[in-house]
């Protein structure tokens, strides 16, 4: 069974991406993963700590424990997503213990979020989990740059974000980043935001995001690493698609989904229905939005299969 780091690498010279779909509520995890195998498709599904903190995914034992039941190898792998040495509400985390015990209990891939640090600690917190991971045998995953959005209280209008570039991955930081962590994949800044995760505002539709695609050329050519970008629930189409072919191998998409079960539970009461939400969510957004469909066997490296056309 092929890694999660062949997994990326074969995505990310052929001009793919991976979605990675984060779990807040256990029973997404099934129609999520029938989604992708109907879509014939390849994608993580992922875990992150505010998902145990500010919603009801109860921890990485719980998530991967739900995985297993329902687990496609042909089309999924469990990746730890978002574990912050300094959380959204600016209290430290116990991140070493946490990330040790989701590879002791078999995540395929971690990532650490150091990201709040100033960059010479963020480089070090990310050479420690770098190092444990690889000793494990797996891939590292780590964020540079400021990604917003998880922080209580709104944010500065998002023109205002984008245009002044506030939070973008420097590109000389991420030449000295990707050269002194250890980490294997990077997670970039380039005006995608995370949704909302306090309060009224978690339940607000995200704003319709753009990204610097000349930037995103530029940190590829610095980093040389398989990129990431977090936030992808409402980015506009165009700028996926893009930065899909800029080098972005790897998209985390959590809000959409998260409301779409929200909604539907509300809705009704009833759980079936808002796993089917999940189901028809997950499978428009891998046929519709990101134009992923039809990828599985590109990214597991079956060969004799070109990868298929994406429009600009």
């Amino acid at each position: 069974m092929l890694s999660n780091a062949e997994i990326m690498s074969n995505a990310w010279k052929a001009g793919v991406a991976i979605p990675a779909f984060n779990v807040p509520y256990l029973p997404m995890v099934e129609p999520m993963i029938r989604a992708v195998a109907d879509q014939d498709s390849f994608a993580f599904i992922a875990t992150a700590r505010v998902e145990w903190t500010k919603f009801d995914a109860r921890g990485p034992d719980a998530v991967i424990a739900e995985f297993r039941k329902w687990d496609n190898p042909a089309h999924v792998r469990i990746h730890l997503d978002h574990v912050p040495v300094i959380d959204e509400d600016a209290l430290r985390v116990d991140f070493l213990s946490i990330i040790g015990k989701a590879i002791d209990l078999g995540y395929g891939s971690v990532m650490v979020d150091a990201s709040r640090l100033d960059l010479a600690g963020n480089i070090e917190a990310t050479r420690q989990v770098a190092e444990m991971a690889h000793e494990a045998g797996i891939p590292c995953e780590s964020e540079l740059g400021a990604v917003m959005g998880h922080e209580a209280g709104p944010l500065p209008p998002y023109e205002e974000l984008y245009e002044s570039g506030m939070g973008f991955t420097d590109v000389e930081e991420a030449r000295r980043f990707a050269r002194e962590s250890g980490c294997d994949w990077l997670s970039v800044a380039i005006g995608n935001i995370h949704g909302a995760v306090s309060g009224v505002l978690r339940d607000a539709k995200k704003v319709e995001a753009r990204l610097n695609i000349h930037h995103l050329n530029r940190l590829r050519e610095a980093a040389g690493l398989p990129l990431v970008l977090h936030g992808g629930s409402g980015v506009k189409q165009e700028y996926v698609l893009r930065a899909i072919k800029a080098g972005i191998a790897k998209i985390n998409v959590g809000t959409d989904i998260r409301q779409a079960y929200e909604v539907a539970l509300r809705k009704s009461g009833n759980v079936a229905d808002a796993q089917d939400a999940v189901y028809e969510r997950t499978s428009w957004t891998i046929r519709d939005q990101l134009r992923l469909a039809g990828t599985q066997r590109v990214v597991t490296g079956i060969t004799g299969l070109s990868c298929p056309d994406s429009p600009a």
